[in-house]
């Protein structure tokens, strides 16, 4: 009897991170359909008016609570701060947490060290909320309340549909909190489909000038510093470039020493207080002979040697958008590279740290 051998076909680099990236217009559209999800929440809350908020995360998941921090001292006026994990699980501290609104920020909800920090923190007194992409991880378990962004399962390491996602679920649960319905966010899904059919040709010469760098700074103000955040973890974790990320201010307070012709920057400028306020830094680099890339809805009001332009909305929803050309920088120059974004060396998908 002939015996039928059976070939697996050889993953194609990257066509994971291609796939999220593209399923993201569809993913966001989703979630802004989901708004009265997050108004429930949101009442729950109120029943409890935090006096301040603190958030806990790592990774990717960290950029996204640095962003939801400008969002709830903006929009809500209260103080937030982020916590460190390991002051819980590693000095075993517990502080009083009476009237605090806990968030924890997680993609799997599966890290061990983000479920014991919300644990104690519940223990402690706080409303602890989760906002994961696993609404039946151990994380959504060990909080009061969850909130689940819904992007569904991510293959490739890298995140890309699971960050935007809880970047909008994010603003969508603040937005509520305040009282509001969403409504800056209605229409983001078409927005984010011309943002990534319009940069199709800037993310190309991107990849083509920029394949051979060794060494990048990203850098944002305001609401974009979490995408100038997110960008160095992008390139680093795909392409395994030296990447570094400042707030616009606290590159001129030192770092800029360091920037010269050699030096390329990636700057993301968007409509709004946090894009005007990038002005000034980006004249200090560009004197300093800096190769500049400008990412964003005012980038054609800067002086760049490449612009990618962002379909404008509301400042605090523009990181939603940002980061969207940036994935496809990492996805292209991983590729051009030699890489495959999908199974960067020595990262899982889930990183359990304690």
């Amino acid at each position: 009897m002939e015996r039928i051998k059976m070939t697996i076909p050889e993953p194609i680099p990257g066509e994971h991170m291609a796939a999220e990236i593209s399923e993201q217009p569809s993913v966001l559209a989703s979630l802004v359909e989901r708004q009265s999800e997050f108004a429930e929440v949101a009442e729950a809350i109120a029943k409890r008016p935090p006096r301040f908020v603190l958030l806990a995360a790592r990774g990717s998941s960290d950029h996204a609570a640095i962003y939801a921090k400008y969002l709830i001292e903006v929009l809500l006026g209260l103080p937030a701060g982020l916590v460190s994990p390991s002051t819980a699980t590693l000095y075993g501290a517990r502080p009083d947490l009476r009237d605090v609104l806990f968030l924890t920020v997680s993609q799997s909800g599966g890290s061990p060290d983000l479920i014991e920090i919300t644990e104690t923190a519940r223990s402690q007194g706080a409303l602890t909320v989760s906002v994961c992409n696993t609404q039946t991880s151990p994380l959504a378990a060990a909080s009061e309340l969850a909130v689940g962004i819904g992007a569904g399962v991510e293959h490739a390491v890298a995140a890309t549909k699971t960050y935007s996602a809880t970047l909008l679920s994010l603003y969508l649960l603040i937005d509520a909190v305040r009282g509001g319905k969403g409504a800056d966010a209605q229409g983001l899904g078409e927005l984010a489909q011309k943002t990534l059919d319009g940069s199709v040709e800037g993310v190309q010469r991107a990849v083509d000038r920029y394949r051979f760098v060794d060494r990048i700074l990203t850098t944002g103000r305001g609401y974009s510093y979490a995408t100038a955040l997110e960008s160095a973890l992008k390139l680093a974790e795909t392409s395994y470039l030296a990447a570094r990320a400042y707030s616009g201010a606290d590159l001129l307070h030192g770092p800029v020493a360091a920037v010269n012709g050699e030096t390329a920057v990636l700057a993301v400028t968007s409509r709004g207080k946090g894009g005007e306020a990038m002005h000034e830094v980006l004249d200090v680099v560009s004197g300093r002979g800096a190769d500049i890339l400008a990412v964003g809805s005012a980038s054609a009001d800067v002086s760049a040697a490449l612009k990618i332009n962002v379909a404008p909305t509301a400042e605090e929803l523009a990181p939603i958008l940002e980061i969207l050309p940036v994935q496809r920088i990492a996805l292209g120059l991983s590729l051009a590279r030699g890489g495959d974004p999908d199974r960067p060396t020595g990262l899982l998908k889930v990183t359990k740290t304690r």
